[in-house]
């Protein structure tokens, strides 16, 4: 699994909190049931976990990172949270869906994350995820990619995310016996907090992957002249907008 190897959870829910809001779409099609069983895979500080517990589920949240269960867990001390990797969940309880949001795109053993979720649910149970999928941030990632270039940085660029087809991540489902019902693939240009300092704001978070192994001074350079080159598309009346393109899936286990 390619991630940042610390998250800033303060920071995340500070500057980031579009990666919840823009879920209630998503939230719709799990459609949580009083007295289901739900886990929620990649919670972060828990923020959708406890919507999904007030519709009167037992859910369960799991993250890769221990400060985002430490703040989910001061945030709502009522909800179970838990430490663990997507590709090695350990639990062994079964459960009627498996929720995912804004997650997924950083496993790159999709094949791993889906044999756990096909192990975990029940029969008839149900997976419920959105991720960033194919051509995702494509001139975000252009303009770092120049930015990496012209600072003669090593090459390759890292890249540190997976993002799919739809119908490459619809045949992975379907070949741990998981029955598509819908998916879509779809654009969702997402603008970013903070205004001028927005991109700035998301690398530092995001993109803590892609320049692990630089130094303070190259990691500093390297987002500045990210920020200068994604200016003439991403950036319009005072205010960052990103091309997201969102990758959303509802598929049963028979």
């Amino acid at each position: 699994m390619v991630q940042p190897s610390k998250w800033d959870a303060g920071l995340y829910d500070e500057k980031h909190s579009f990666v919840y809001k823009m879920a209630e779409g998503l939230l719709d099609l799990l459609a949580a049931q009083p007295g289901e069983r739900i886990l929620d895979i990649g919670c972060g500080t828990g923020h959708l976990t406890a919507k999904i517990a007030a519709t009167g589920a037992k859910i369960a949240g799991i993250d890769r990172s221990p400060e985002m269960i430490r703040q989910a867990r001061e945030a709502y001390p009522q909800i179970r949270f838990e430490v663990a990797d997507a590709t090695n969940i350990g639990l062994q309880e079964s459960f009627d869906a498996v929720f995912s949001n804004a997650t997924l795109h950083w496993i790159r053993e999709p094949e791993r994350v889906i044999s756990e979720v096909a192990r975990l649910l029940k029969p008839g149970g149900r997976f419920v995820a959105e991720f960033g999928g194919h051509g995702n941030i494509a001139k975000l990632v252009a303009a770092a990619e120049r930015a990496w270039l012209e600072l003669k940085l090593p090459q390759p660029m890292p890249d540190p995310w997976y993002y799919p087809s739809l119908p490459e991540y619809a045949g992975l489902l379907e070949k741990q016996g998981l029955v598509v019902t819908y998916a879509i693939l779809f654009d969702r240009p997402t603008p970013l907090e903070e205004g001028v300092s927005g991109l700035r704001n998301w690398l530092s978070m995001f993109g803590g992957a892609i320049f692990e192994s630089l130094s303070e001074y190259e990691r500093n350079r390297f987002i500045e002249e990210t920020v200068q080159e994604a200016i003439p598309e991403l950036f319009h009346d005072g205010q960052w907008v990103i091309d997201y393109r969102r990758l959303r899936v509802v598929a049963k286990k028979d």
